[in-house]
């Protein structure tokens, strides 16, 4: 199966239904009120993290998802249908951005963790619903109201316990291979592994979840080689074992590599520094590797790192390797423990509930604003009714006399939303 671990689609909620003008036309009854339903709401665009996928293919090609409408509004005060949600599942580990200001919507990191991308629009009031004691029979209803419109960006983290790091061809795939039940793709060649392999490795009663990182080369975290598409998956790892090669075949100075790497995820990241490492110096079962490995390990336990020499090609050392990762992971604080909440909504972006008025080149007026646009969504432009009913909400919300603060006229253009309407000023 192709890996991605980045997408960026469009997701939009179901418009709501549209309210209804219906009045009662009942025999012996002669004179019948209204009786328009309200219509249904648009349905949401749910993610939902699924064990069952490890990788955000499914997404890939199709850009714009969207909900549920919400069904119109009927006579004798019968209520649309609300739109059904959306739920694209994606996999666990899946964290959701807003792609236009770059902001976390929420971090999927357990099974049916569920986070709103997309609210669907509010069902619009029949004239049932407008009934007073001095409008008995109002002849106007509410338009359903437009749902959000959100260009998302996922981005997959794997949840592994220990990362396998190091420079390409050092040997991590085959020692993934060889401690679980993994098949990653082996050769002898750099950046073979173009995708990060997980496999889980049982000892006695445990067991932990390995990730083989692809091969890492300086300047990875600005994006060299195979860089920072991967280098996002270590950070929920809670152990680094990096795979050093002593055979000599490279014809790379090993500790040379460990520095270069390690500057690598410093410059990622600094929440990397915090992981422990163990160092495994790789392919000890080469003609000449000890006489390598010795001053190697020297070095590398002298700044405190557990090293063991292993091959992980004839499964020299892997055992005691395998023991002593188990031993370390119960030492360690278990993978931070999110709480788990039914739906996650965007945070409350207190500018999108202002409006203002402003005066074009050409003498006319706008007014933009999340509240008065959504006013104008929802308003039966061909209805009279429905117009007067606006300018009264415009008045009270204030617009009316702001327009006239800013020089409008009885008969000036002013517009909302892409409507053009003539304002209309009694007190001219």
């Amino acid at each position: 199966m192709q890996f991605v671990d980045e997408v960026e689609i469009t997701v939009k909620g179901g418009d709501g239904g549209n309210g209804t003008v219906a009045f009662r036309r009942e025999k012996h009854v002669p004179r019948g009120g209204p009786a328009g339903g309200d219509g249904g709401h648009g349905g949401n665009v749910i993610i939902e993290a699924d064990s069952k996928l490890n990788t955000l293919v499914d997404l890939r090609y199709k850009k714009l998802y969207t909900a549920e409408r919400g069904g119109d509004g009927g006579p004798n005060n019968k209520r649309g249908k609300d739109g059904e949600d959306l739920v694209l599942k994606v996999p666990v580990g899946t964290i959701v951005h807003n792609a236009d200001t770059g902001k976390i919507i929420a971090d999927l990191s357990h099974e049916g963790a569920r986070c709103v991308a997309a609210r669907g629009g509010r069902g619009g009031r029949g004239n049932a619903s407008f009934a007073t004691s001095t409008n008995q029979t109002p002849k106007f209803a509410e338009k359903g109201e437009p749902a959000e419109e959100v260009r998302i960006r996922l981005e997959l983290k794997l949840l592994a316990d220990v990362g396998i790091i190091g420079y390409p061809n050092v040997g991590k795939s085959t020692l993934v291979s060889k401690i679980s039940a993994a098949k990653p793709k082996i050769a002898d060649y750099p950046f073979t592994t173009l995708v990060p392999n997980l496999g889980v490795v049982r000892i006695d009663h445990r067991s932990f979840v390995v990730a083989d990182m692809p091969g890492l080369i300086e300047g990875a975290h600005e994006g060299s080689g195979l860089g920072d598409q991967f280098l996002r998956h270590i950070e929920r790892t809670r152990l680094l074992v990096h795979v050093l090669d002593v055979s000599g075949l490279s014809g790379r100075d090993p500790l040379e590599d460990f520095d270069r790497i390690n500057h690598e995820l410093v410059a990622y990241s600094e929440k990397l520094t915090a992981l422990p490492q163990i160092v495994t110096l790789n392919k000890i079962d080469v003609q000449g590797s000890t006489e390598i490995a010795a001053p190697v390990r020297q070095s590398l336990q002298g700044r405190g790192y557990e090293v063991y020499e292993i091959s992980a090609l004839t499964g020299q050392g892997l055992q005691n390797l395998i023991y002593r990762i188990a031993d370390k992971l119960d030492s360690l604080p278990s993978a931070k423990e999110l709480p788990v909440e039914d739906v996650v909504y965007f945070t409350v972006d207190r500018e999108a509930e202002n409006w203002r008025v402003t005066k074009t080149g050409d003498g006319r007026f706008q007014v933009t604003g999340k509240p008065v646009e959504i006013l104008v969504a929802r308003t039966d432009i061909d209805n009279e009714f429905a117009l007067q009913r606006l300018h009264r909400q415009l008045e009270k919300m204030g617009v009316i006399s702001a327009l006239r603060e800013a020089g409008a006229k009885h008969g000036d253009v002013v517009i909302i939303r892409g409507v053009e309407f003539d304002f209309w000023d009694e007190s001219d």
